[in-house]
């Protein structure tokens, strides 16, 4: 039993850990130590702050391989991910090392130094907070589920199995285990692709009204993601309608489906082809998200933008969308100059369609506009339904007339304040 004579699963995320305590319980097995080694300290100081980030509990240890597994992107996980079992000799290759990972999760630490028995604390461990500071709960549980399975696995082919499945329910790597992710740049000015740990947990039937956009919205998402044509999507109208709010509710509703985010702003624009070559062989289906969209006349990042959208020589993988939010129904900011002073361009025409050209590839475009005063206050119904703000209807719409006039006029988001104001109203009154 030796990780080295693993054929697919190399480069694991945290590998000198791993082949530490490899040797310490294979040291252990073989009676060649007694008590405990230094390292076997060192190594367990490691193990629960490992706990601490991914809200781990029970036996540290095969949460440990089951968390190394599911982060491991090679060809065998890649090639399962979101659609099951693959054929071919990758299956061979993945049994031979499933007999070698089984013999890993068959170790188990019984080190005990003198009277403190740390090691049976590691095996049975309970945290004060089952919290991932890493992962969403669904994603934390299923990692915990997963290895409670692999324990039970009686040989090599069900050990397998149990793996495939979960990768094909779950996904592999950062994109399997996470929903959105931002971008930076790297050292070598390549994209680095970085999941967000902490996304906004709202759905679509929290918006409310807006009915229309947010079939728009669903009938292109849904034909996106079973493989037939879909358009770029670009959602434009008043501020604090629910535009960003529908994109995020989407990726939400559709994430068990293998739908996943990337957030782009406008000064990385020259990295999305990189992006999109990091993204391409994958099998999910990825939106690019740029979120208040909108260029000045000296900003020409938007001609990378126009290049991926249609006109560039490679062509945007069909595994990729762009989902675009702007209080602009035309991104690039214009003025009358453009159409009026012709001694500054002779063609004047073609500057007000090389402006008007960014927004015409984007095939859908969804107009959210400001609420009128009814749909106002069933936002606010709503709103305070949910939340259990428990004033009277009357007071309710005389208060919230009074702030919408106060802080920005009709919106979803003034309606929203709103209603955080009177919970720490409510709050305050609490605690006197």
């Amino acid at each position: 039993m030796n990780i080295d004579n693993l054929v697919l699963y190399r480069n694991f995320q945290y590998e000198d850990l791993l082949r530490r305590l490899c040797g310490i319980f294979r040291g252990e097995a073989e009676g060649r130590i007694s008590t405990a080694p230094p390292d076997f300290y060192n190594a367990a100081h490691e193990l629960v702050d490992l706990a601490g980030t991914y809200g781990f509990e029970g036996n540290l240890w095969h949460c440990f391989l089951a968390l190394c597994l599911a982060n491991n992107e090679n060809a065998y996980s890649t090639g399962c991910e979101i659609v099951g079992r693959v054929e071919g000799s990758l299956n061979d290759l993945m049994l031979h090392d499933c007999v070698i990972l089984k013999q890993l999760f068959d170790l188990t630490p019984a080190l005990v130094d003198e009277e403190v028995p740390i090691a049976s604390a590691l095996t049975d461990y309970h945290p004060p907070r089952v919290v991932s500071r890493v992962f969403n709960k669904r994603i934390r549980d299923r990692i915990l589920e997963l290895s409670v399975a692999l324990e039970k696995a009686e040989n090599g082919e069900q050990f397998k199995d149990i793996v495939t499945q979960f990768y094909k329910e779950f996904g592999v790597g950062k994109f399997g285990l996470n929903k959105a992710f931002n971008v930076k740049e790297g050292p070598d000015g390549r994209a680095v692709i970085e999941p967000i740990t902490r996304v906004e947990h709202i759905r679509l039937s929290d918006i409310v009204g807006y009915e229309r956009q947010k079939h728009q919205l669903i009938e292109n998402t849904e034909a996106f993601l079973a493989g037939v044509p879909a358009n770029n999507v670009l959602l434009f109208g008043d501020a604090g309608t629910g535009k960003s709010s529908s994109v995020k509710a989407i990726v939400n509703e559709y994430y068990d489906r293998g739908l996943r985010i990337i957030e782009v702003y406008k000064h990385q624009f020259r990295l999305l082809s990189d992006i999109l070559e990091q993204v391409k062989d994958r099998n999910y289906r990825f939106l690019i998200y740029m979120d208040d969209l909108s260029f000045e006349e000296s900003e020409l990042e938007y001609k990378y933008l126009k290049a991926i959208l249609e006109g560039g020589l490679g062509r945007r993988p069909d595994n990729v969308l762009i989902y675009a939010t702007s209080n602009r129904r035309h991104l690039v900011r214009e003025n009358f100059r453009d159409k009026e002073e012709a001694d500054e361009e002779l063609h004047r025409r073609d500057t007000v369609q090389e402006k008007l050209s960014l927004s015409a590839r984007f095939g859908v475009t969804i107009y959210f506009g400001s609420p009128d005063k009814k749909l106002f206050k069933k936002i606010v119904k709503a709103l305070a339904d949910r939340n259990g703000i428990t004033l009277p209807e009357e007071e309710l719409y005389a208060e919230a007339n009074i702030w919408e006039l106060e802080h920005g006029g009709l919106s979803g988001r003034t309606a929203s304040q709103f209603i955080i104001h009177l919970q720490a109203l409510e709050a305050k009154k609490k605690a006197e």
